[in-house]
């Protein structure tokens, strides 16, 4: 009987999902692993073959833990909310969740036909009411939450009102905060819940009419359509990520993850320890002050400006009037800039002089205040104290305006130079202090720690930790987004009842904002809260009273993804977020394999929700993920045709000499090329520009040129996965995308590897002797060299299942399926646990070969087999024997072998015979497990 994967994979498949064999219960007595993938975006087009690479490693590492016993919750869903479904409905008028379920069925149709054992019960889609239903609850408790400093957690913020209430709390306070009106209080307030609203400088994308995250912003342009992105001032919604840096920091020594990601997210939180002081602004009748952040408090006798963002509020009190215009026409060009383009231009220098002084409070020197975009208002202070001796960029500044530069910190007191001679800024880490006053000959560290204790007493700064992480927007001015439970009194923000929730996104007649430039959200004519009736009622009822608008922006794509992997642990749990019982069980999730891009927003987000939820009591782990990998990305292999300069419509072949200077490449479809041999005549037919083609041929072939890029449509050279499957079928993908390389490395997909992987399943199929009624083996006791193949294959296979070198494992199955071939195998105790050891990788042709064994439960909950450390003890070894230093023969001998025991053999054999004949050697070198040369 013949392997054929296209009737066996489709019948296991429906027979998988009908008998319900990965599904999971939350209250098994077998030990838990939970294995999550980041969860897709369902896009239109579909997968290409670089998107299973994860879902594929991820599904072997799932099966393999249940076969060694586990109850493995492996789920999938869509992160379903995003901005190319509405666009797509401001082109269309399609409704997004129209375009999304389509979406979703075509994904759901792929990633079933490549056989992943997810349990499909678990199912979560973001867009779902019953899904977001716990975001939008989550925010709830994230509005009515602080950040308790003191035991630091998040606590109720009626805990907070109440220290405000009996006096035991009065930070930042003006007035007692019973004299306080409503609006005073709720405006307070907002400066500490973790869900706050506050107006802050964002990326504005006219186009895209919403707010973008900064890795949504490249180079000015959004990532989503290359559309200009602005700097505008907007009332958003945020939350407060900033209270959780230091935790956040301190739980990337709990997990599993590697050392480059670590220090990804170390650097993202970007802590710094250092010292806050308080400049004054010179000649201020009101006695302005403003205070700058420094991790090098020890160079403050090296100050020779200040420099303040463009967006700091001190900047109109200050400036001088003979400065204001050409100052305010800086801010204003200044604050269009995003941050990445701010930091970017290391080289280019610009600024503007803002005509006040500020004091140095430990030299009282007079320091020039300078406004320059290179000051970032998201760290620190958004201002600073300028070393130019001791850093690159206020180097750069200074030397561009003529400004100062005075060093400060050197190798020895005695290695002191002119900063006039230098061309770049000194390093200052290490060595000691010079022309600072009292710390002079002080080493650096001693000298920070001294100016700080000086600050200190003089009540001018203090010692204190500062992060580059910023708070995260929350708000998007779009309709395809998750509704906020949050509804206007007088401009004051109320939640909704929770027991009201979810709050269910409404229909629009647009989808485009409004024409005053509201979010989409403005076009909805059933959008206001009845609060009395606790309910959504037409817009026209409301009065100010019992009625009230509803909040018009949405929540960003990664509100539903920060914590779906708790959702899945009880995903139709309708009475809360998931229960304690499940959340006990399944704990955190112990490998999460995903994308490198994720590895600042997406995993800060997510650790920050999860955190918060451990502090209300919910989640069980402070961490939710103990390891992670990042899979690589697959490469496409392009294909190029070559067409005339001087003639469009001829096409030259690769290898015509001048081929080079007369044509130009163009990227040509990969299904119309085979082993870069084009076929003309579906050439023609793909696109009308090329129906009158011509060729100059090589060998009456037109041959393509090729380069390994990025899988992408517009060059052509995406793989449709479905093409693979019904050709080579879907065991044959799986192994092959495994094959490839290590899963964490980036890697090219080759058409023609792929049936170096295919002709060994067909071989390995053939190894089991396939006929009608089942294998045709045997029950003979197999020989050691068989037994040392299976148990070598176990080993290895294991290992590497381990350590996550799926690469190697699928290499170690071909060596094995080649010493079994040629040694003809058919012994059951040798084939039948190697259907296992291949089970998580190909599990269609394990689970039809299994049942061909004999066998009638499913092959998914047999018992991984166990290697037999005897069968692997080398009891023989083959000895290359040399007369005179050539090589004649070889001779299999025991391990024990004495050199006087190899002799002997050898004379036993013929071809020991024939060339020792009756001599006697003059010498036998023989060295043990390795050579046998005879001296005549």
């Amino acid at each position: 009987m013949d392997y054929n994967f296209r009737e066996l994979e489709p019948r296991w498949q429906n027979q998988w999902r009908q008998q319900g064999v990965y599904h999971v219960d939350n209250n098994s007595t077998k030990p838990h692993f939970y294995v999550l993938d980041m969860f897709p975006y369902p896009s239109g087009a579909g997968l290409h073959v670089g998107h299973p690479l994860g879902y594929i490693a991820s599904d072997i590492y799932a099966r393999y833990k249940r076969l060694r016993g586990y109850n493995v919750l492996h789920p999938m869903g869509y992160d379903a909310y995003g901005l190319p479904a509405e666009q797509y409905a401001i082109q269309t008028g399609q409704h997004p969740a129209v375009t999304t379920e389509k979406n979703i069925a075509r994904y759901r149709e792929q990633l079933d036909k490549i056989g992943f054992s997810y349990d499909w019960d678990r199912e979560v889609r973001t867009c779902d009411p019953h899904y977001y239903k716990w975001t939008q609850w989550t925010f709830i408790q994230l509005f009515h939450h602080y950040y308790d400093t003191e035991q630091d957690k998040a606590r109720p913020i009626s805990e907070l009102v109440s220290k405000l209430q009996n006096g035991s709390w009065t930070e930042g306070l003006v007035k007692p905060w019973n004299e306080m009106t409503e609006h005073e209080q709720q405006d307070y307030l907002m400066n500490y819940r973790l869900a706050y609203l506050a107006d802050i400088p964002v990326n504005w994308c006219p186009q895209l009419g919403t707010v973008l995250a900064n890795d949504e912003v490249v180079n000015g342009l959004s990532v989503r359509g290359g559309y200009p992105v602005e700097r505008k001032l907007m009332r958003q919604w945020s939350l407060r990520i900033t209270a959780y840096a230091q935790r956040l920091v301190d739980g990337l020594d709990t997990v599993d993850w590697t050392d480059s990601l670590k220090e990804i997210q170390r650097n993202w939180i970007g802590r710094s320890e250092g010292a806050a002081v308080w400049f004054p602004v010179a000649d201020s009748n009101e006695e302005l002050r403003f205070e700058i952040f420094t991790t090098r408090p020890d160079t403050i006798f090296g100050v020779t400006f200040m420099v303040l963002c463009p967006e700091h509020e001190m900047i109109e009190c200050i400036v001088s009037e003979a400065q204001r215009e050409e100052v305010m026409q800086y801010v204003s060009w200044a604050k269009n800039r995003s941050e990445r383009e701010r930091q970017a231009e290391v080289k280019k220098v610009s600024g503007v002089f803002t005509g006040a002084y500020a004091i140095n409070p430990l030299t009282h020197e007079r320091i020039p205040i300078y406004v320059s975009d290179y000051v970032l208002a998201g760290y620190g202070t958004g201002a600073i104290m300028a070393v130019p001796a001791h850093d690159s960029r206020d180097f750069a500044f200074a030397r561009h305006f003529g400004l100062p530069i005075r060093q400060v910190v050197a190798p020895s007191v005695d290695e002191i130079s002119d900063p006039a001679t230098w061309d770049e800024s000194l390093d200052s880490k290490t060595g000691v202090s010079v022309n600072s006053d009292f710390i002079t000959g002080m080493k650096v560290r001693d000298a920070m720690r001294a100016v700080i204790d000086r600050v200190e007493q003089m009540g001018i700064g203090h010692r204190t930790v500062n992060y580059r992480l910023r708070d995260a927007i929350f708000s998007r001015q779009r309709y395809w987004g998750e509704p906020f439970p949050i509804y206007y009194k007088d401009n004051i923000p109320y939640t909704l009842p929770e027991d009201c929730l979810p709050l269910l996104l409404p229909e629009v007649s647009d989808f485009k904002p409004t024409a005053t430039g509201e979010p989409p959200l403005g076009h909805a004519t059933q959008w206001a809260w009845d609060e009395k009736n606790r309910k959504v009622v037409d817009n026209s009822l409301i009065d100010g009273i019992s009625v009230f608008p509803l909040e018009l922006s949405t929540m960003p794509g990664f509100a539903g993804s920060s914590g779906y992997y708790l959702r899945y642990m009880d995903p139709r749990n309708e009475e809360a977020y998931f229960s304690q019982q499940a959340v006990n069980y399944w704990q955190n999730v112990d490998l999460y394999i995903g994308g490198a891009e994720h590895g600042t927003g997406h995993l800060i987000y997510a650790r920050f929700w999860n955190k918060f939820l451990f502090d209300l009591g919910l989640s069980v782990k402070q961490e939710p993920f103990q390891k992670l990998i990042n899979q690589g990305m697959i490469q496409g292999r392009s294909n190029f045709v070559y067409r005339s300069k001087e003639d469009n419509n001829l096409f030259i072949s690769k290898n015509i000499a001048g081929r080079e200077e007369k044509t130009v490449a163009i990227h040509v479809d990969i299904n119309i090329v085979d082993n870069d041999i084009l076929d003309i005549e579906k050439f023609r037919q793909w696109r009308p520009e090329f129906a009158d083609a011509r060729f100059e041929l090589e060998d009456g072939k037109y041959v393509c040129g090729w380069e390994i890029e990025k899988m992408s449509k517009s060059m052509f050279n995406v793989q449709n996965p479905d093409d693979r499957v019904e050709r080579y079928g879907a065991d044959t993908l799986r192994l092959y995308e495994m094959f490839l390389g290590p899963v964490e490395q980036a890697k090219p997909w080759d058409t023609k590897g792929i049936e170096g992987v295919f002709r060994f399943l067909r071989k390995f199929w053939k190894l089991y002797r396939v006929e009608d009624g089942g294998c045709q083996l045997n029950d003979q006791t197999p020989s050691k060299a068989e037994l040392k193949t299976l148990h070598q294959t176990i080993k290895k296979v294991t290992d590497d299942i381990e350590r996550f070198s799926f690469n190697t494992s699928v290499s170690a199955f071909m060596v094995c399926c080649n010493e079994l071939t040629a040694a003809n195998t058919a012994s059951r105790q040798v084939l039948e646990p190697l259907v296992v050891l291949l089970a998580p990788f190909a599990p269609h042709i394990a689970e039809e070969l299994w049942h061909q064994l004999g066998h009638d439960t499913s092959v998914c909950t047999a018992q991984w087999p166990a290697y037999d450390e005897t069968c692997l003890v080398e009891d023989t070894f083959t000895y290359p024997v040399s007369f005179n230093g050539k090589m004649r023969f070889t001779i299999d001998l025991p391990s024990s072998a004495s050199a006087d025991d190899a002799l002997q053999a050898i004379r036993a054999l013929p071809e020991g015979k024939k060339w020792l004949g009756d001599a006697t050697p003059k010498k036998v070198i023989f060295v043990p497990k390795k050579i046998v040369n005879i001296v005549l």
